[in-house]
């Protein structure tokens, strides 16, 4: 007796079928989770985006400038803000220009 391609389970599919179609199950599983992710994604941004607040800079304002670039165990006890600078100029794409207590001018994105 050989190995036949035909052999039903009692399931009503052949081995091959039940791994295969397994596998394409899993496709479409991992195309729909990809889709929901992509909405979810899109609504969280829409969300986030209607909560921002509108900052408006004037020249001569003093601000506090965040240090996004600080590690947390590099410098744990640190503190991320650095400041008061000056804003000595404001562009119409919302970048501002700063300067600090030393005298350095640089620029930084207004939000």
């Amino acid at each position: 007796m050989g190995i036949s391609d035909s052999f039903k389970m009692h399931i009503g599919i052949s081995p091959y079928q039940l791994v295969f179609g397994k596998i394409n199950e899993m496709d479409a599983f991992r195309l729909r989770a990809y889709e929901r992710s992509a909405l979810y994604k899109e609504r969280m941004k829409v969300y986030h985006d209607k909560h921002i607040e509108k900052r408006t800079f004037n020249p001569r304002d003093l601000v506090l400038l965040f240090n996004s670039r600080l590690r947390l165990f590099l410098g744990k006890l640190r503190s991320k803000w650095s400041g008061p600078s000056k804003v000595t100029q404001v562009f119409q794409s919302g970048a501002i220009e700063l300067e600090n207590d030393k005298g350095d001018r640089f620029k930084t994105n207004g939000q």
